[in-house]
Order: C-alpha cells, then sequence, then structure tokens
C-alpha cells in the first residue's frame, strides 16, 4: 500500500490515505490547465504560468512512474490553442525545445519512454527536431510511456482516422461492414498503445469541468476527477489524491455489478 497525506480542498483537514496498489489506473490523463490564470494571481506574464508547468509536467512524470502508472498522456497545446496571442505561442513552440534538452537524461534513468501523437509536422522546424530527438532517445525505454498531446484534437483525430478507413474502403482493402472499434482503435492516434490506449483516470485541473476537445473517443469510459489546483500547483499529492478518489468508485463499464444482478 502506498500512504500519503490528503488535503480536503473544502475544509483544509489533512488526513492519512493509503493507495491499493494494486487499482492503480493503467493510464492516466490530465487536462493542464490553469498556467496563465496561476501566474495571473501571482501578477507574473501568462509565460511564467507555462514554464512553471513544465516543471509540474517533471515532477508528475516521475511520481505516476513510481506509482506504477503505465501511460501519462498530457494534453500540452491543442490545435485550438494557435488562436491566442502569437506571443504566447511562440513560447509554447519553444517550451519543447528547453524541456526536452534537460529532461531526456532523467526520463532515461527512470526508464520512462516519451510518444507524441498530434499534428507534429504543423509545429515548427525546432519545435519537431525537439520531440522528434526526445522520442528517439527514449525508444529503448520499457517503463512508463509519457505521452504528449502535442497540436492535438479529438475531433481531428477521429476524422483523420475516419479519412484513413475510407482510403481502405475506397482500395478495396476493407469492407464498409467489417468498420467496427477495434479498426477505429486501430486508426487513431493512440492505436500503438493497444489495450493502453484508453485512460482509466481523466484529471483536470484549476475547477473547469469540461473535456475541451480532448480524447473524445478514447475517454468514452475515462473516470472524471476534476480539482481545483492550477496545474503549476499539481504536485504529487494531488496526483496520489485523484488517484484515491479513482479508486473509490467502481467501474461497470455500463454493465451492472453481480450484486446488482440479483
Amino acid at each position: 500500500m502506498f500512504s500519503f497525506l490528503n488535503k480536503d480542498q473544502a475544509t483544509g483537514e489533512v488526513t492519512e490515505r493509503q493507495l491499493d496498489e494494486t487499482n492503480i489506473p493503467a493510464h492516466i490523463a490530465i487536462i493542464m490547465d490553469g498556467n496563465g490564470r496561476w501566474a495571473q494571481q501571482r501578477h507574473l506574464p501568462r509565460i511564467a504560468g507555462h514554464k512553471q508547468g513544465m516543471n509540474t509536467v517533471k515532477t508528475v512524470a516521475k511520481a505516476a512512474s513510481h506509482l506504477g502508472v503505465k501511460v501519462l498522456t498530457l494534453y500540452a497545446f491543442s490545435t485550438e490553442n494557435w488562436s491566442r496571442p502569437s506571443t504566447e505561442v511562440n513560447y509554447l513552440m519553444k517550451l519543447p525545445v528547453d524541456f526536452f534538452s534537460t529532461f531526456v537524461p532523467e526520463l532515461i534513468k527512470n526508464n520512462i519512454r516519451v510518444k507524441v501523437m498530434g499534428y507534429v509536422d504543423q509545429l515548427p522546424k525546432a519545435t519537431q527536431k525537439a520531440v522528434q530527438d526526445a522520442v528517439a532517445d527514449t525508444a529503448d525505454c520499457t517503463g512508463m510511456v509519457l505521452n504528449f498531446a502535442l497540436n492535438y484534437g479529438g475531433r481531428a483525430e477521429i476524422i483523420t482516422a475516419v479519412q484513413a478507413l475510407a482510403k481502405r474502403v475506397q482500395a478495396g482493402d476493407l469492407a464498409p461492414e467489417a468498420i467496427d472499434e477495434a479498426q477505429m482503435d486501430r486508426e487513431l492516434m493512440t492505436g500503438d498503445l493497444g489495450d493502453l490506449a484508453d485512460p482509466d483516470l481523466m484529471i483536470r485541473t484549476s475547477g473547469e469541468q469540461r473535456l475541451s476537445n480532448f480524447m473524445l473517443w478514447e475517454a468514452a469510459y475515462s473516470e472524471f476527477v476534476f480539482v481545483q489546483e492550477h496545474w503549476p500547483d499539481f504536485d504529487q499529492a494531488a496526483l496520489e489524491s485523484a488517484i484515491y478518489t479513482y479508486q473509490q468508485r467502481h467501474r461497470r463499464f455500463g454493465g451492472l455489478e453481480t450484486t446488482e444482478q440479483k
């Protein structure tokens, strides 16, 4: 059992909790929200929040790996984020360069493999290279997959998958009636994750309660935990608390538990 201190967000009361190490979610996905608000509350520019948020990524990635999480997917930049001010977008595009240049040795030390899903070919060349180098440098790691959703959108992902299926039908390689969930799963950007493609637990920071076009197909039966902390304040304790909340739930995937069937 993993023991940790849990702080009640409503009362501030701190209690000791224990995680069931046999029920750690295999795939956790996080919508990292609140960098800008964190900075504004401190009278800092928004980019200061993004910089601190990258440090949080390092902390949470190592914590998740230690807990036995198999895949950690982080929503880093959406297809809609291009509409933000150009100075902020330009800074966000430089973050992966700085992030991977300092963090890849730690990732390798912790046996963590980098994966990226999204339309990477549309990113600036320097960002593309940083991402591709990180993937290549950690390719031999066999532990947790740290999966970044970068220039990613859930609707775009589904459209791209449907187009790929349509091309196979047009080529005569696939009958329309043979299209099923398994075929769709293979064409999605998470297809190479196999049985680990769908998040067991979806966390969103900063108090917002929506998906924001993130993993729309894969999150069909994810458990959702919404936390008040802005992403730069999210830490190992907050991760453990979210997992504890997950462990108190009973996942039925649309079915009934044995006791309910009687």
